[in-house]
């Protein structure tokens, strides 16, 4: 890995959930480089051998874990943490599920499904869809965030002001990001780690792995940031780009039912062309679709476009 890395916490330190109550596992003054392990969003419940009836007996009181909290000196309420992320250390295990209940298109799709990815952890090598395409891949941070100062334990499931579960997939090698602390020392947790997504992981979930993720922080003293941002290395989706894409829209005066519309005729669009099933669409849809608002003041409708990469099917 990395050969800043200084420390390294392992996955065994991950816990579920925020709650600035929780104690850190590392205390680290600003410019110290870590290696956090990260265990899948499953937490374990899934793996090479699962079979799709595993997805139907998840015990959502362990998924999502995060490794951590550490703990960085001389951060504080009204402070921003950058967060350096240097490089990856990808598994090779990956998979996509569609968990009843979750997703945007959970009423289209009300029955759990699975698949498995094998990848080549050393070259990333696109990965086997099989049987109809290869997905580029781009590892990333799903869960990457600092504990909130409202006492408590917090679901670790929806995203806050101060980062968490915010599943953007441009948070990868290279990219540095800043969050708002609210309690001292930033108390800062990581996991869900993806071999590569899709903006909007419709289905709720991407290729799920395991991996290492090697972070540097710092202090920005009062950012007085209210919610995160972040800044790219470079070009943000060119693993996908090479062979041009196919687009679906969505229009009408409500962006999430555009949302839906969009993808819901990519699906149709992937099964009619492709002779895939629909379930299998929406999985892939998740893993390298990437959804985005075309238009958004020609009142009263506005504009949603999916955009499929070619590459995965040619």
């Amino acid at each position: 890995m990395h050969n800043k890395a200084r420390h390294t916490i392992h996955s065994a330190h991950h816990h579920f959930g925020w709650d600035h109550s929780i104690p850190p596992v590392l205390t680290v003054a600003p410019g110290t480089t870590v290696e956090f392990e990260c265990p899948d969003a499953s937490g374990g419940q899934l793996s090479a051998k699962s079979s799709v009836a595993d997805v139907a007996k998840l015990d959502f009181a362990r998924v999502n874990p995060v490794t951590g909290p550490v703990f960085v000196d001389g951060a504080a309420p009204g402070d921003a943490l950058k967060v350096t992320i240097h490089e990856f250390g990808p598994s090779g295990f990956g998979w996509t599920g569609n968990i009843p209940g979750f997703g945007l298109l959970t009423d289209q799709f009300p029955d759990p499904a699975l698949y498995i990815w094998s990848y080549d952890k050393v070259a990333m090598s696109p990965a086997a869809f099989s049987p109809v395409g290869h997905v580029p891949l781009k590892p990333f941070a799903g869960t990457i965030g600092l504990a909130p100062a409202e006492p408590g334990l917090h679901s670790v499931v929806p995203p806050r002001r101060v980062g968490g579960n915010m599943d953007i997939r441009d948070l990868c090698a290279g990219t540095v990001l800043y969050l708002p602390v609210e309690v001292a020392g930033a108390l800062f947790s990581v996991g869900d780690t993806h071999a590569v997504q899709g903006d909007g992981e419709v289905c709720g979930t991407a290729i799920e792995s395991p991996m290492s993720v090697v972070l540097t922080f710092d202090v920005e003293k009062g950012a007085n940031l209210k919610t995160p941002r972040f800044t790219t290395a470079g070009p943000a989706s060119r693993h996908f780009d090479v062979k041009g894409y196919e687009a679906t829209t969505g229009i009408g005066p409500d962006l999430m039912e555009n949302a839906r519309a969009a993808v819901m005729a990519m699906i149709d669009l992937l099964s009619a062309r492709h002779g895939i099933k629909p379930i299998e669409a929406y999985m892939l849809c998740s893993v390298c679709g990437n959804l985005r608002i075309s238009e958004i003041v020609d009142q009263p409708n506005w504009v949603v476009s999916f955009y499929f990469p070619r590459v995965v099917l040619e």
